[in-house]
């Protein structure tokens, strides 16, 4: 009984804070949407230390566990669609798979470089010495 108050004492704090960033967005007109600002300020508070991950790990743990639950909608939308994927399937198909190419890519470039700082060294010719 006390973790399922702890869980929603944590969710209801990650809402005031999701709430804060929609206020934020709507006052200063913002360009970004309100939960990502949410989500910004959650990461500035966390980092600073104003908050600690204790306050908000319970909640988020649970968030996480159940996120493929959150799509569901998401995906029962998508079906609404289908004369537009009939239509531009292609283009739509071959839109995902670039950015997601892309993605990787850069990715990958980003952590070999981190690597590279890290170990001090350059990684390619640690892997295969000449």
């Amino acid at each position: 009984m006390k973790k399922a108050l702890i869980v929603v004492v944590q969710l209801f704090f990650l809402w005031l804070l999701n709430e804060l960033g929609y206020f934020l967005v709507n006052t200063f007109n913002l360009p970004i949407p309100g939960n990502v600002l949410g989500m910004v300020l959650l990461f500035i508070l966390l980092l600073t230390g104003v908050v600690s991950l204790k306050w908000v790990e319970e909640a988020s743990s649970l968030l996480i566990k159940h996120l493929a639950f959150f799509f569901i909608p998401i995906a029962v939308g998508l079906m609404s669609f289908g004369s537009l994927f009939i239509q531009h399937g292609i283009t739509l198909a071959s839109i995902v798979i670039g950015s997601a190419a892309i993605g990787i890519y850069v990715t990958g470039m980003i952590s070999q470089t981190l690597a590279k700082k890290k170990e001090g060294g350059n990684v390619e010719h640690e892997r295969h010495p000449i």
